[in-house]
C-alpha cells in the first residue's frame, strides 16, 4: 500500500468535523480544521516526490497550485468581508490557471474536446445568468473566474487522451476537476444567488476534487 493513503482517512475526518464547525458556526474550529484539511492535502502532493516514477511537472505544478489554494482557503474563512472574498477568489483563480497550464502542457487535444466545451459552455452561461442579478461590481472578475475554471476543467478531461498519464489517472483527475468545479458552484449560489444553510457540503466536493488531483501524482507508472 502506499504511504500517501495513510492520510486520507484522517483527511476525512478533519473535513468531516470542518463541515459539522460551518453548519453549527464554529468558527474558532473553522480557523483550525480548515487550514489543517488543506495542509493534508498538500503533504499527500508533496509524497508524491518519493514515488521512483513521479512526473516533476505534475507533481510541482500541483503543490504550487494547492499552495494557492491554502491561501484562498484562509481568506475565504472571513469572506463576509469583500475583501477578503476578492483575496480568496484572485488565489483559487491563480490555482486554476496553474492546474490549467499543467493539463495543457501534459494533456493532448482531441475530437472530445468539442462536445467537452460545448458542454461546459452551456452550464457557465447558464450559471452566470442565475447569478448575475446580484454581482454587482463583481461582474468581471466573476466571468473571469468562470471562463478560467471551465478551461481548467476541459483541459483535465482531455487527459484521458494523453499517453502521460493512465486510465485511472486521468479518471482521478477528470473527477476531481469536476468536482472542484461542483463546489465553486455552490460556494457561488450561495454567495450570489440564494443563501442555503447547508452550503459547507461543498466542502465535501472540494476537498475530495483537491484530494483526487493531488493523488493522481503518485500514480505515474
Amino acid at each position: 500500500m502506499k504511504t500517501v493513503l495513510v492520510l486520507i482517512p484522517i483527511l476525512v475526518v478533519t473535513v468531516l468535523f470542518l463541515i459539522r464547525a460551518g453548519i453549527f458556526k464554529k468558527q474558532k474550529q473553522i480557523y483550525l480544521l480548515k487550514p489543517i484539511s488543506t495542509l493534508l492535502v498538500i503533504a499527500v502532493a508533496f509524497l508524491s516526490f518519493l514515488e521512483p516514477t513521479h512526473n516533476v511537472i505534475y507533481s510541482t505544478g500541483v503543490l504550487l497550485a494547492l499552495v494557492f489554494s491554502l491561501g484562498g482557503d484562509i481568506a475565504l474563512m472571513f469572506k463576509e468581508k469583500r475583501k477578503a472574498f476578492s483575496a480568496g477568489l484572485g488565489l483559487f483563480l491563480v490555482a486554476h490557471i496553474i492546474y490549467a497550464v499543467i493539463f495543457i502542457t501534459l494533456g493532448r487535444f482531441s475530437p472530445w474536446d468539442i462536445l467537452s466545451t460545448i458542454i461546459l459552455l452551456v452550464i457557465a452561461v447558464g450559471f452566470y445568468k442565475l447569478i448575475q442579478p446580484n454581482l454587482g461590481a463583481m461582474k468581471g472578475p466573476v466571468i473571469l473566474y468562470i471562463l478560467v475554471i471551465s478551461v481548467m476543467v476541459g483541459r483535465a478531461v482531455s487527459t484521458f487522451s494523453s499517453p502521460v498519464f493512465t486510465n485511472g489517472q486521468a479518471m482521478m483527475i477528470a473527477l476531481g476537476s469536476i468536482l472542484f468545479y461542483f463546489s465553486d458552484m455552490i460556494l457561488a449560489a450561495n454567495r450570489f444567488w440564494i443563501p442555503w444553510k447547508y452550503n459547507r457540503v461543498g466542502l465535501a466536493f472540494y476537498y475530495t476534487g483537491q484530494l483526487l488531483i493531488a493523488l493522481a501524482a503518485s500514480y505515474f507508472i
